[in-house]
């Protein structure tokens, strides 16, 4: 980490450009296009650039499951690696294009990523760029990936983060420009806030993007409470905040808060938004000129600004990541990654013991379904140009080389339309699939979403729904497919592709096994194809709750946490949130606590034994979740407060050892604040949210 003196070197040295700079080359460096001040030896640089799985929209780079995915793995050493990936491709791809004298958008090292908002309702389209439901996980998926990106040697950092949307910001996407969330102190505190305190606190990223939304009132780009009094003062944030794209000008243009241009940019600076993102210098220079706001505030805004540019070597002295050389991009080494980070990924969510396929046993293979051989349906949204992709015929094609098994493919149904050719009837492609399942020995029935219809406002093309999704359902003639194909008979594994929960109880009721297989990056066929036939253990666990139906949930704009996630929802559901299927099976010792009453400020430790019962080797997702015994108005159901991702060989046992810091012992009032409560509480352990199987024991907080 680079020390707090250097850091405070490189604010001096902000303060002494911006001192040389006149009145209009400062507003111009408060857009995300800022433009070179030659005289002063201040390159052009642009701030918009994005990295949420990889380095994306700047042509090739290594593209890694869906940040949905990542989640589901529940390895932050990965996530680590990865963010360090990145940066390094990142690093990579700017020295070429300064080399080259290229600074255009998504050419620089300030990295819009990660999205750590709440994915509190599977209809929101943007949900799978999110590490999931949960605050806990959110959080340190968050921090390793900040951890990662932020690499540094001392002096530089290799690339910046920047945590986002801050604050309370989950759809819907079709009016997300002028909506005010209302959201109680207790779901702020307890549910909206935590990720990002901790990426602040913890993993010291170096940028907020406000939000465009407002919340109970205040304008996420345009307010002094959030942006100074809470995230300065109370969070200790100390780095650069930048408005999402446009929405500075929402201010005026869909809050109608101000009815100038001018009069929203003024509001934002002075709210402590440093950056107008995508927007233009004009606004701000008539700000200016009608004295709506000083030249002393526009300093402070650039001297966070100038100081994270120092921190990167892109001011001042040269960094040695400068020699970073384009050869770095796209690396075997990182393809290898992010093939462990596809395998890790996938979740196995059902299985009769068909998995895993024998190759001895199958003669001829059905890959079925409008995802089967989707590059889109790999790549999710936010994402680079992968220099070679597999897609699941193809992952198998390349696995299955050499042996005697035949693929026979056919799409089945268009993914949301009545027909896949214009000019032919309904349903064209679906007895080509019924039939080529009747010929085969398993069927692989490969259905989902991809990110034209589950995504941001803008991106995704859903008609009405501006990105969201209407309800759980498979869109299109999907589950007139899957129907079809389930009633040849034959075994059927099912491959859900999608970012988000759908409707599955048809293949859950019906099919041999089910998959969630995510958005599963540039490796994904390769990984699919390893999983079904073995060559490793599924270890993915659902970071989201798949629940039967949309109409099992509060309304989509309801902020309201109660009856959402795991936490507060308390009817059946599909699959769970931490849910993972194994080819193997493990077993819990007792949990041993070191303390059985701690005082409050104490941490909770406790150490349990964990051991591979089944045949072959695998990976487990040990999950803690913490219960406070009270009758409170509010109280969660519980909440995950730890997890450890372990590999074990057939009968090999370990000792995991978790340790529950104070600030995750606290519990949050319906008035917001947060306290420790005196009392008993449960914990659980194992390998899945608590249920009968899971070890359980009780600490006192006295």
């Amino acid at each position: 980490m680079i020390p707090n003196e250097t850091i405070e070197q490189y604010r001096s040295q902000a303060r002494e450009l911006i001192a040389q700079m006149t009145l209009d080359e400062k507003i111009s460096q408060t857009v995300s296009a800022s433009p070179a001040i030659e005289r002063l030896g201040i390159p052009a640089y642009n701030w918009w650039n994005e990295a949420l799985h990889g380095v994306a929209r700047a042509g090739t780079a290594t593209v890694f499951p869906q940040a949905i995915g990542l989640a589901a793995t529940f390895d932050t050493d990965l996530m680590r690696q990865i963010g360090d990936v990145i940066a390094t491709e990142g690093r990579a791809k700017y020295n070429l294009s300064q080399s080259l004298g290229d600074c255009d958008t998504y050419k620089g090292l300030t990295f819009w990523s990660p999205n750590i908002n709440i994915f509190r309702d599977p209809r929101w389209g943007r949900g799978h760029e999110t590490y999931g439901e949960d605050p806990y996980l959110t959080g340190e998926m968050g921090c390793a990936y900040i951890r990662g990106v932020q690499t540094d040697n001392g002096k530089h950092r290799k690339a910046a983060a920047c945590v986002k949307h801050f604050v309370a910001h989950s759809g819907p996407e079709s009016c997300r420009q002028g909506y005010n969330a209302e959201v109680s102190d207790k779901d702020f505190y307890e549910t909206y806030l935590p990720a990002f305190a901790k990426c602040i606190r913890e993993g010291q990223v170096e940028a907020v993007m406000g939000a465009y939304n407002a919340v109970n009132g205040e304008i996420c780009c345009g307010s002094r409470k959030l942006l100074t009094e809470l995230l300065r003062d109370k969070l200790g944030f100390r780095g650069h905040v930048v408005s999402d794209c446009g929405a500075v000008a929402a201010i005026e243009a869909y809050h109608k808060a101000v009815p100038t241009k001018a009069e929203a940019a003024a509001l934002s600076l002075k709210s402590g938004c440093d950056l107008n993102s995508a927007g233009e210098a004009d606004a701000l220079r008539e700000a200016v000129k009608q004295q709506l706001i000083t030249e002393t505030e526009i300093d402070v805004a650039l001297e966070r600004l100038f100081t994270t540019r120092f921190c990167l070597g892109i001011l001042g002295e040269k960094s040695e990541y400068d020699a970073i050389p384009y050869t770095e991009n796209d690396s075997s080494a990182h393809r290898q990654l992010n093939l462990t980070a596809a395998e890790k990924s996938l979740t196995l969510l059902k299985n009769n013991g068909i998995l895993p396929l024998n190759k001895d046993k199958i003669k001829t293979i059905a890959v079925i379904g409008p995802n089967a051989d989707s590059v889109t349906a790999l790549l999710g949204n936010y994402h680079g140009t992968p220099s070679e992709f597999y897609t699941i015929p193809d992952g198998l094609r390349t696995y299955l080389q050499g042996s005697n098994i035949r693929i026979l493919y056919a799409s089945g149904c268009h993914l949301y339309g009545d027909r896949t050719e214009p000019c032919a009837g309904a349903d064209d492609r679906m007895a080509e699939a019924v039939g080529i399942a009747s010929l085969a020995d398993v069927v692989l029935l490969c259905t989902g979403l991809d990110a034209t219809i589950e995504g941001e406002q803008g991106d995704a093309f859903n008609g009405d729904d501006s990105g969201d999704k209407p309800d759980l359902s498979l869109p299109g003639r999907q589950n007139i497919l899957m129907q079809k194909v389930l009633t040849v008979g034959k075994p059927t594994v099912i491959l859900n592709v999608s970012g988000s929960a759908v409707d599955l109880r048809m293949a859950q009721e019906q099919a041999d096994a089910v998959v969630q297989c995510w958005y599963p990056g540039a490796m994904g066929g390769i990984a699919i194809a390893r999983m079904l036939f073995g060559e490793f253990s599924p270890s993915g666990r659902l970071p989201v709750t798949f629940y039967r139906s949309a109409a099992d949930l509060p309304d989509f704009c309801d902020y309201s946490m109660q009856g959402r996630t795991y936490r507060f929802f308390d009817g059946e559901v599909l699959y769970p949130f931490g849910f993972g299927l194994s080819y193997t099976n493990f077993s819990y010792g007792e949990i041993q606590p070191e303390q059985s009453t701690i005082q409050a400020g104490e941490p909770f430790v406790c150490r349990v034994t964990l051991t591979n019962t089944g045949h072959c080797d695998g990976e487990e997702v040990a999950q803690l979740y913490l219960k406070e015994n009270t009758d409170r108005d509010g109280a969660p159901r519980w909440q995950l407060k730890g997890f450890r991702r372990v590999f074990l060989k057939a009968g090999e046992s370990c000792e995991l050892m978790f340790t529950v810091p104070p600030e995750e012992l606290k519990t949050v009032g319906n008035d917001g604040a947060s306290r420790i409560l005196k009392g008993t509480y449960t914990v659980f352990i194992g390998g899945s949210q608590p249920d009968e199987t899971t070890q359980r024991t009780e600490f006192e907080i006295i």
